[in-house]
């Protein structure tokens, strides 16, 4: 009876597994077809769409695709006004006989900067001018430099440039007059004191000024003196230079507004170790008086004239760096030497303005340009006969 029961048991407990077993083969079986099934409408959808696509596009076997138009390049002038991106900015091209100089940028409301002066054998040049006509009749109220402002149409500025032989030039014989000021005064009757003679009256001033300006006078830039001095440029007799030494507080107060209202070039030469202001107008170059030079040396002249050249060099170098330029100096009380001129020279310094009286010509010695001096009760009518 046991062994019969037993055997009942087996029975019952192989019947279980088989019937696990099947179960388990059945769920695997439909697992295995809803993942084929799933793959399957992927697999439709993906061949719906892809049709759907092609049937949207146009067949475009065998065509050939437009190629896009190359863009137009800028010209010079356009990619230095693209490049500027400053309303401002004025693209400046130069035209003449000869002239291969590239544009060049500058900017409206200030002075023009470094307008270069070409050079060709045999020829002179004669200036740059707003017009054909006005470069070949040498107009001097059409001429362009650095003591003008810039002024533009659509940021852009045609100069044309004059040539003239060197005889032409040798037989203008331009004399250019450097006038020398120093203090000012508001008082008519003049300054008391022994340097009376140096405060000019701010009325005198006013009337020179607004005769310059008024008279058709051509006011060079310094690097233009230098290339007249060479015989390479042309400079017109009716021109002039002004210049005040020390940079005084007369001069910013009193001088510099009249400079501003008649619109003149002019030079402050400073002694940087006294005095380091900004440029009080555009119209005002600042160039150096030396740095601490401007004071006698053991025998009574000025250092200029008492220490080596390297001493010079050292002391115009440190006044060139705080004025960021190097082109020309007034020398202190006028003194001046070979050993000066040397010291003006190593420390890369062109000309050197005296107080010797005269007037600059072709050949002159840029390292001892004279000067017209004008003193106190010197008016209007001296000064047309000193200059014209």
């Amino acid at each position: 009876m046991r062994n019969s029961a037993s055997t009942r048991r087996s029975s019952n407990v192989e019947a279980r597994k088989r019937m696990y077993r099947r179960r388990r083969l059945l769920v695997a079986l439909l697992a295995v077809t809803i993942v084929a099934l799933g793959v399957g409408a992927f697999a439709v959808i993906s061949s719906l769409n892809s049709a759907a696509v092609s049937a949207d596009s146009p067949d475009t076997a065998g065509e050939t695709t437009e190629p896009k138009p190359e863009p137009t390049p800028l010209s010079a002038e356009e990619q230095l006004l693209a490049d500027a991106g400053d309303p401002l900015a004025c693209a400046v091209s130069f035209e003449g006989d000869g002239i291969a100089q590239e544009p060049m940028l500058q900017s409206q409301n200030t002075l023009y900067a470094a307008l270069p002066i070409p050079a060709q054998d045999g020829r002179v040049f004669a200036g740059w001018y707003t017009s054909p006509e006005a470069a070949g009749a040498y107009q001097v109220d059409a001429r362009v430099n650095g003591s003008e402002l810039v002024t533009c149409t659509d940021q852009r500025m045609v100069l044309h440039a004059a040539w003239m032989s060197p005889e032409e030039n040798a037989a203008a014989d331009s004399q250019i007059p450097i006038l020398m000021y120093h203090q000012f005064t508001s008082r008519p009757e003049g300054e008391d004191g022994w340097l009376r003679g140096n405060y000019a009256y701010i009325g005198d001033f006013d009337a020179q000024m607004n005769h310059i300006a008024t008279t058709g006078f051509y006011m060079p830039t310094w690097d233009e003196l230098s290339a007249f001095i060479d015989g390479r440029l042309f400079l017109p007799n009716r021109s002039v230079i002004i210049t005040d030494d020390d940079a005084d507080q007369t001069w910013f107060d009193l001088a510099v507004p009249v400079v501003d209202k008649y619109q003149v070039l002019s030079t402050s030469f400073m002694v940087t170790a006294y005095r380091q202001d900004p440029a009080p107008s555009p119209f005002v170059l600042r160039r150096s008086h030396t740095h601490d030079m401007h004071q006698a040396g053991a025998n009574g002249d000025g250092l200029m004239v008492n220490w080596t050249a390297e001493e010079i060099a050292a002391d115009l170098n440190t006044s060139g760096d705080i004025l960021g330029v190097r082109e020309v100096i007034a020398y202190p009380y006028g003194h001046h030497n070979d050993t000066a001129k040397q010291g003006v020279a190593m420390a890369g310094y062109e000309m050197a303005r005296t107080i010797e009286p005269g007037r600059v010509q072709i050949g002159t010695d840029k390292l001892a340009l004279p000067v017209v001096r004008i003193d106190y009760g010197m008016g209007l009518d001296a000064l047309i006969n000193q200059i014209g």
